[in-house]
């Protein structure tokens, strides 16, 4: 191996709830270096399903986030000049990464007023285990389940 791997870098808790998940979520919802626009949008959006469920946006944050984190998908990998949809685990670091794009693509196409308020109820119904990003979970694990004869080509 020529070069070295990189180094994992390690990212500080956001400010209000000390917790690294919510500075990498909010770092992930950035746009164009507007940090603190990103920051408001979060916190609004906690606030909002404060409003609406009674229960604390950060407890209901953190559950969507568990229900829609990946367990297994499916990586292509040619062998023999075809190409199969091998099942796979997802490591941890991917399945967080993953769970931030389905929450974040799936809120921006909502038909709510503001970012907060689409940021908000994707949440809500991502915790009650219904929503686009809980779907999108579904599909890659039916996916998975589908090709689960594949299973052997794993490396």
């Amino acid at each position: 191996m020529r070069k070295k791997r990189a180094q994992k870098r390690f990212l500080k808790p956001d400010p209000k709830f000390n917790d690294v998940v919510v500075a990498k979520f909010i770092n992930s919802l950035t746009l164009d270096g507007k940090k603190s626009k990103a920051r408001n949008i979060i916190y609004s959006s906690f606030d909002i399903i404060e409003e609406r469920t009674k229960k604390p946006g950060f407890e209901t944050f953190k559950r969507a986030l568990a229900n829609v984190s990946p367990i297994i998908e499916v990586r292509s990998r040619r062998v023999g000049g075809a190409t199969y949809q091998v099942p796979m685990e997802v490591r941890p670091e991917r399945r967080l990464a993953l769970a931030f794009r389905w929450i974040k693509d799936y809120s921006r196409k909502r038909g709510e007023k503001s970012m907060a308020a689409k940021l908000a109820s994707e949440l809500i119904a991502a915790s009650n285990n219904d929503g686009n990003s809980i779907k999108k979970k579904e599909d890659t694990h039916k996916m998975a389940e589908a090709n689960k004869a594949f299973a052997h080509f794993k490396w």
